[in-house]
């Protein structure tokens, strides 16, 4: 093969208690991007569409990726890239994930797929440090892998998938401010108080727990964050209001995506998060803000090739 197109869709992370350790993929959105193979050993960005990038190969997530790629295949392989962006930067949705994810299963493949899809992580967790200056792969391991994924270790990488209710449904709420990753992780320290890391740790066995017993009440209970969400909900205009909102629709749970300012809610079954739309959208009608929705199932597949 000498082209390929691949999609690779949008991921929550930290999942409310799961910081940089739990992630899920989105039904939509998803990026897009077409991989041709060149005849020398250049990594060319030709066409970026639905967003301002760089072009230059060590500056964009999806060429840093691919270059940690084949610096580990020993290849000098070249490639020309055609990016469509559908995941807003900086809206808290993974969008450099998926376009490093996007890049490394794309190059994977034209190099004759000679590593899996878990091996893939860790290369694209190199164009992360572009993007957040940190490694972390709580948004890429669920756009490569698909699913509800956890990051036991980041060196060495270790990252699995768990079990996830078939009905569980996700409203995604989406008011159009930018948050740079970089700066949001930089409101949270490098130290908490024993009693809140407890808190928090019995969250994360909770969610794990809760998830793969499909126990309603126990995800909801475990869906409480006192690490993040208490300094980084400031960032989001009508956070609380929307919180609110959600919960009084029967809402399982609810939380900042990532870093914002995307926010979550879980439902069991569906239709339930559809009714929390015009109450949240009169919220930022207020504000004068304008607030895109999206529903979805947990996207299973991750990236695919179209």
């Amino acid at each position: 093969m000498e082209k390929i197109k691949v999609t690779a869709p949008a991921s929550v992370a930290n999942v409310a208690c799961g910081y940089d350790i739990f992630g899920f993929a989105l039904d939509l959105p998803s990026d897009e991007l077409v991989l041709q193979k060149r005849n020398d050993s250049k990594l060319v960005i030709h066409d970026i569409k639905g967003a301002q990038l760089p072009t230059e190969p060590d500056q964009n997530v999806a060429t840093v990726a691919i270059a940690a790629l084949l610096n580990h295949l020993g290849s000098e392989q070249g490639f020309n890239l055609a990016i469509e962006k559908m995941i807003k930067p900086g809206s808290g949705l993974g969008s450099s994930a998926s376009a490093a994810a996007a890049a490394v299963v794309a190059a994977n493949v034209l190099m004759g797929s000679p590593l899996s899809k878990e091996d893939l992580v860790q290369f694209a967790m190199a164009g992360e440090i572009v993007a957040s200056k940190k490694p972390h792969a709580d948004n890429v391991s669920p756009s490569i892998l698909g699913g509800f994924t956890v990051v036991r270790s980041v060196e060495p990488l270790d990252v699995f998938k768990i079990h996830h209710p078939k009905d569980l449904e996700v409203l995604i709420i989406f008011p159009d401010v930018e948050i740079k990753t970089a700066e949001a992780r930089k409101l949270i320290g490098n130290q908490i108080p024993l009693d809140n890391a407890r808190t928090q740790w019995g969250n994360v066995a909770g969610l794990v727990a809760g998830m793969i017993n499909e126990d309603w009440n126990l995800i909801s209970n475990s869906l409480q964050d006192v690490v993040a969400e208490p300094v980084r909900k400031y960032l989001i205009p009508g956070y609380d209001q929307v919180k609110e909102i959600v919960m009084a629709h029967d809402a399982i749970g609810f939380n900042i995506s990532g870093s914002g300012p995307c926010m979550f809610a879980f439902f069991k079954g569906s239709g339930l998060a559809s009714s929390a739309i015009p109450g949240i959208q009169k919220v930022y009608d207020q504000l004068s803000v304008k607030t895109f929705f999206h529903t979805s199932k947990i996207n299973t597949e991750g990236t695919i090739v179209i």
